[in-house]
Order: C-alpha cells, then sequence, then structure tokens
C-alpha cells in the first residue's frame, strides 16, 4: 500500500508541479528562431536550459522576453545556460536563438523550457495513518523528484561534452590528414626541384666546355690550355 501510495504521489507531483517542453533546433546560418510559452499564473518559476551540441565554436546568442517586450535574459556567444526566473506577469514569453554570428555553419541547439509550480500536490493518505508518515513520505517522494532531475541535468552535460570533444577529434584528425598531405606534396616538390636543378647544372657545363687547341702536361696532370675567344672578329689565343 504505501509503494503504490509512492508512486501515485511521485506521478501527481510531476504531473501537477513540473510542464516542460524539452526540443533539438537546427539553426541555420544568418537564422533567427523564437519559441513560446505561455503563463498563466503570476510568480511562477520559468526554467530555462539550452546547449549548443554541434556547429562552429558551439556558441548561439539568445534572448528571453516576456509581456510588454520587457527583455528578461540575454547573451552573446554562450555555449550553454542554465537560468531559472520568475515569472512576474502573465502572458506570453518568448525564448530566441539567433545564428547571425555564422555565415556558412549550421548549429544544433538542444533546449528547455520548464513551468514550475512551487504548489506540492495532495498526496493520497491512508485511512488511519499519522500526519508524520504522510510528511515523511511526501519529503521522499521530493527528494528523489530533485535527484531524477539532478541526474537528467548530468546527462545533458555529459552528452554536450561528448559531442564537443568528438568534433574536437575529427577537427583534430581533419588537420592531421590535411597537414601530411601538404608535407608529402612538398616533399615531392623539392625532390623534382633539385633533381631539374643538378640536371640543369650538368647540362650547362657540357654546353660551356670548349676544346683546347694547345695542352701543356705534365705526368698525367693538364698544366696549360690554350682556348680559342672571339675579340671583335679574329680569334685570339689566350
Amino acid at each position: 500500500m504505501r509503494f503504490a501510495a509512492l508512486v501515485i504521489g511521485l506521478l501527481a507531483t510531476f504531473v501537477s508541479s513540473v510542464a516542460a517542453t524539452a526540443l533539438t533546433y537546427r539553426l541555420e546560418a544568418n537564422e533567427k528562431a523564437c519559441f513560446y510559452n505561455y503563463v498563466d499564473q503570476r510568480n511562477v518559476k520559468l526554467a530555462f536550459y539550452f546547449a549548443v551540441q554541434s556547429g562552429g565554436s558551439f556558441d548561439i546568442d539568445y534572448s528571453v522576453v516576456g509581456p510588454g517586450e520587457k527583455v528578461v535574459l540575454d547573451g552573446t556567444k554562450e555555449r550553454q545556460g542554465d537560468f531559472v526566473f520568475t515569472a512576474q506577469s502573465i502572458g506570453e514569453y518568448r525564448f530566441c536563438f539567433n545564428n547571425d554570428m555564422s555565415t556558412f555553419a549550421e548549429k544544433i541547439v538542444d533546449f528547455e523550457i520548464a513551468v514550475e509550480n512551487e504548489e506540492r500536490a495532495q498526496l493520497p493518505s491512508r485511512q488511519g495513518a499519522s500526519p508524520e508518515q504522510a510528511s515523511a513520505l511526501e519529503e521522499s517522494i521530493f527528494k528523489l523528484s530533485a535527484q531524477l532531475s539532478t541526474i537528467t541535468r548530468n546527462q545533458k552535460y555529459f552528452r554536450t561534452r561528448e559531442n564537443r570533444n568528438f568534433s574536437t577529434v575529427r577537427s583534430t584528425e581533419r588537420r592531421i590528414f590535411n597537414f601530411s598531405v601538404i608535407e608529402g606534396l612538398m616533399m615531392v616538390s623539392m625532390a623534382a626541384l633539385q633533381v631539374f636543378v643538378v640536371r640543369f647544372f650538368f647540362q650547362g657545363a657540357r654546353k660551356g666546355k670548349c676544346r683546347c687547341l694547345f695542352t701543356l702536361e705534365f705526368r698525367g696532370f693538364q698544366l696549360l690550355c690554350v682556348m680559342p675567344r672571339l675579340v671583335m672578329g679574329p680569334m685570339e689565343l689566350i
């Protein structure tokens, strides 16, 4: 019976106290997207969470505008955010993401908008049960709810970290590959240039070689070479 009351109370707590919307949206370059949530009570808490999962430098511009175009929250080039604020006015609240900073990169954003009501649900009590038992059960349920919320936030955080680290690994791999290709091309180019220079040197040496008209040798060594040279017409000996 206690277990059934615990389950019913837990479900009643989630249904009556929290109304959440979790979405994933692909934001194109130079695009601005807004999402709306209507609040029909004063002084209720609004929870707003977002995280950029991929694209560019993992940053985005955001803003939260309340009734009467009153800016509640805003920020530029933020990677993620987790905010809770009190809606003091009844009306429509606008949650916007702006990707004007990117020319080509698209962004994938996970976000959640939750309306939290602080009024606790009345748990079903067993006939003859003392108020202390009901109060202890209620506190256990709300502690469990808080722990589940913490686990959910941690999962979102680790998912965001995993996506960013994976993107960093892919970027590093792509840079290493490009550097290896460029290095290989430079080595091939340097080898071809060296071959060309050596061939040009020997070809120039063969073209510039002249025969001697008279040579003087001693023990196999050439001591004197008389070569012809043209100076304004006649051939002279040097």
